[in-house]
């Protein structure tokens, strides 16, 4: 198979060389070598769609252990009574050992170039109200209050600049858990008389916000959280202040009372459907946002470029994030992942920068879709080893589909069965990470979003994709671990007769394993229909948590359109929550069994 590959390479090289030039012509300046302050204002979120976050403060120091004993979960909160319930005057006496020697400036800028990241934002004052760069407004700050007496602000900023990167901060405007009058903070002064929220405002954030956005240079964004309770007309004062010095910059959704510029989704939220207007997830390189000594469960480079990629084919940008330790230094290992990630950008840059929403709506089974005017970008996360890709709903003809090796392309075959598209390919992915597929199209894509049922391995749906009746979609979301965030959209509040329905295109007829993944108390009884056709139903038990349960053989009898009917028919329906279906061909159900069984000698 190698062979075959490095043949066609041979043959393309030509071509290939002629594609990359042209590549280099439509991607180049206005995305791949897009420089700061070339950019107009949001133009580097809008169309560079990746960016880096820093969590770095006092709390790093403690790395989520106090007094011995360790708590899981995010460390900038390790302060809060859910976690260390540190109070606020022995928490500000860290300050006086927190020397960060090992911070980098540049090798931060760099490491974030090599991800293929545009800009960087970084946390000037988190809720624990710590300063990381030198603030005349408070002495509680990195450079009156620690030994260190640098403000790595300026080198940072400085170190974006040079690299061509954008930079901007964070700021907890609300939130100020050592400052009187600070939502969660103090409520006396130093001399024991009450402390209101205007009195923090007008001390501290109003003019840290200002020093922020006048002594560093350009910035890209401010990124403000918490608003909480927090007035509209004060709100305003802190959009007003970075509109008048930083009028290229923008201001964060987070900023409240709908004064931001553009949407934040929940911490470490990736959409699956389609989300309309400008819009980031933020999201990390592990479980925690600040650095936690334990916390060694980091994201590979192939799940930070599925998120990433996930997030672009959304219509969104993806702000990922790191968090330095103590000294300064960033871990190696989120590093190395990050590092890797890029390397696959940096061959593949036309599939993330300047480019638009999948038409589809949502993810396909083996990966996700980019746009780019008449250009569509396959990401193939999970290689077909059939030799075929499949491609639902296309109505648009293909002029021409390239599988790109080692940036490359390299001409492959298809064909068409009614408004599928079967592409012919490798039976080995190309790509170690992500394989990409480009087509151009004779004109703009115009596509039927109903999910196909892949022959390869079939097609889990979510329920949030459901037309519910006599149910609810509603949005469940929990915390594994303090602040560790996960989000999903079932179908519950069952009643009687209630169905969750999906439209679903069928290629090849036959009989398919049919799976629910769902959440309940004891036994329940599911049933499953093709609408007009076949019924089926089973028994299975349930888990407090979301798991995958088998049910039966469901048979589409001939290639065409269906409506697939799910329904919980007895047990403690009410309580219980779908979160997805999946059908899978009998033929790929048997090989999965195959190759389970083999491993299993």
């Amino acid at each position: 198979m190698k062979a075959f590959i490095l043949g066609l390479l041979g043959v393309a090289i030509m071509a290939g060389i002629a594609r990359a030039e042209e590549m280099d012509a439509m991607w180049g300046e206005s995305t791949v070598k897009l420089r700061a302050e070339n950019a107009e204002r949001g133009e580097l979120f809008d169309e560079g769609n990746y960016a880096m976050f820093i969590h770095w403060g006092l709390y790093s120091q403690l790395a989520n252990q106090v007094d011995g004993k360790t708590y899981y979960g995010i460390g900038e909160w390790i302060m809060d009574p859910k976690m260390a319930d540190i109070p606020a005057e022995e928490y500000k006496r860290l300050a006086g050992t927190f020397n960060p020697t090992d911070f980098d400036a540049k090798a931060i800028a760099q490491l974030a170039k090599d991800a293929g990241m545009k800009y960087i934002v970084i946390t000037a004052k988190h809720h624990d109200g710590f300063a990381m760069y030198h603030s005349k407004a408070c002495d509680f700050n990195i450079v009156d209050s620690t030994p260190w007496k640098t403000d790595p602000m300026k080198e940072l900023s400085a170190a974006c600049r040079e690299a061509g990167l954008g930079f901007g901060f964070y700021y907890s405007h609300s939130q100020d858990w050592t400052f009187p009058g600070g939502r969660k903070g103090p409520t006396e002064d130093e001399n024991g008389k009450p402390a209101t929220f205007d009195d923090y405002f007008t001390k501290k954030c109003l003019p840290q916000v200002e020093e922020l956005t006048t002594q560093y240079g350009p910035i890209e964004l401010i990124w403000f959280d918490t608003p909480g309770g927090m007035p509209k007309e004060r709100v305003q004062q802190l959009v007003d202040i970075v509109r008048k010095n930083q009028p290229k910059a923008l201001v964060s959704g987070r900023a409240g009372h709908n004064l931001g510029d553009y949407q934040t989704l929940g911490d470490m939220e990736v959409p699956h459907h389609n989300v309309e207007g400008m819009w980031e997830s933020v999201d990390t390189t592990n479980d925690s946002w600040a650095y936690a000594w334990y916390d060694q469960r980091w994201k590979t480079p192939k799940q930070i470029l599925h998120r990433l990629v996930s997030c672009v084919g959304r219509g969104g940008t993806y702000m990922l994030n790191i968090g330095p330790t103590d000294t300064g230094a960033v871990p190696e290992r989120a590093a190395r992942s990050l590092r890797d990630a890029g390397e696959w950008i940096r061959r593949n840059p036309q599939v993330v920068y300047g480019t638009d929403a999948s038409p589809w709506q949502h993810a396909m089974p083996w990966g996700d879709v980019t746009v780019r005017g008449d250009r569509i970008f396959l990401s193939v996360f999970d290689w077909p080893e059939s030799g075929k890709l499949f491609l639902p709903g296309l109505k648009t003809e293909i002029d021409s589909a390239h599988l790109l090796v080692n940036g490359k392309p390299v001409a492959i075959n298809h064909e068409s069965v009614g408004d599928w598209k079967i592409f012919k390919v490798p039976h080995v992915a190309p790509e170690r990470l992500v394989s990409v597929i480009e087509i151009d199209l004779v004109g703009s894509p115009e596509v039927d979003p109903t999910f196909g049922i892949d022959p390869n391995n079939g097609t889990e749906i979510l329920a949030e994709f459901a037309t519910a009746t006599g149910a609810k979609i509603v949005k469940h979301r929990w915390m594994e671990k303090f602040g560790e965030w996960v989000c999903v959209y079932p179908a519950t509040r069952w009643e009687a007769g209630g169905k969750a329905v999906w439209e679903v295109d069928v290629l090849t007829p036959g009989d398919y394993d049919v799976r629910l993944t769902y959440s309940g108390e004891g036994r329940l009884v599911w049933g499953v229909d093709v609408v007009g056709g076949e019924h089926i139903q089973n028994q299975q038990n349930a888990s407090h948590n979301y798991q995958e349960f088998p049910i039966g053989w469901l048979n589409f009898p001939a290639p065409g359109k269906y409506k697939v009917a799910v329904s919980c028919l007895e047990g403690n329906i009410e309580s219980s929550r779908l979160k997805s279906i999946r059908l899978i061909p009998l033929e790929a159900y048997e090989e999965t069994s195959r190759r389970v069984a083999t491993l299993s000698r």
